[in-house]
């Protein structure tokens, strides 16, 4: 069963620009392989605000998708970009998505 997982992030729209750039070095620990890639979103016409950013990836089953999840708890890079995107946030989840092949 194919899954989709989405990291949704709620951030303070008044520091979008300082959010933004964090997430690009987010973005280059996944071009060097210390992540997994994923696309990242900003809404133009959704229920969320345009101060949310959407980081979603496909994985094979939802164990692999849980492991991405310890991938990045244990990554020593990744704890130290997170530590400096904390301040930014309002709120963050992550959600998980059966993919249907109808």
């Amino acid at each position: 069963m194919a899954i989709v997982m989405r990291l949704v992030q709620r951030f303070q729209a008044s520091k979008k620009q300082q959010f933004i750039e964090l997430e690009k070095q987010f973005a280059q620990l996944e071009a060097r392989g210390i992540l997994p890639k994923g696309e990242r979103m900003l809404p133009l016409a959704s229920r969320d605000p345009g101060n949310t950013l959407i980081w979603q990836s496909r994985f094979p089953n939802l164990s692999a998708a849980k492991d991405c999840l310890q991938q990045c708890e244990t990554s020593p890079e990744h704890t130290d970009l997170a530590h400096k995107q904390a301040p930014l946030f309002e709120d963050t989840w992550v959600e998980f998505y059966e993919i249907l092949d109808c």
